[in-house]
């Protein structure tokens, strides 16, 4: 039997990600249909474009599974950090959709793995294994919603 608490905390990366949402489309909700050029969009010269933050959300996703995984990974698939300027030469949009659901399933394995004992442990600085789980699939939503604004503004939608 699952513990309620990591029952809870996989529910909510399920909802936030690719589950039905209350709060509005889910991240792959969000990209659905999007194609390149709808996702290379930026509002403004120095503002982020739709693809980057797919990009940015599978790197959080994968720094919070450093933490969570009891065998962590050892780097992102990428050089860098954070925000990953895209379009970019060699990558496709296709590609960057599957590394944000390769990683978030990678996650939800570690969730279902994770020692309900430990989820008030610190993680690192003053967040818990708890508060660091659920901190992503609060970031998955917060950045869906910055995907639907920014297709929106474009009219993509």
């Amino acid at each position: 039997m699952t513990d309620p608490r990591i029952a809870l905390l996989l529910h909510a990366l399920d909802r936030s990600f690719d589950g039905t949402g209350w709060h509005g489309p889910t991240l792959v909700g969000a990209t659905r249909g999007m194609d390149e050029d709808a996702a290379s969009w930026r509002p403004a010269p120095d503002a982020h474009n739709a693809w980057e933050y797919v990009v940015h959300t599978a790197y959080w996703t994968y720094r919070v599974l450093r933490h969570v995984a009891e065998e962590p990974p050892a780097h992102f698939d990428e050089a860098g950090s954070n925000f990953f300027e895209r379009p970019a030469e060699g990558r496709a949009l296709a590609d960057d959709l599957d590394r944000l659901r390769d990683w978030h399933y990678r996650l939800v394995e570690a969730v279902e793995a994770f020692d309900p004992e430990r989820l008030d442990e610190t993680a690192y600085d003053d967040y818990s294994f708890g508060d660091a789980i659920a901190g992503i699939a609060a970031h998955d939503a917060y950045h869906a919603g910055q995907i639907r604004l920014l297709r929106r503004l474009q009219g993509d939608l």
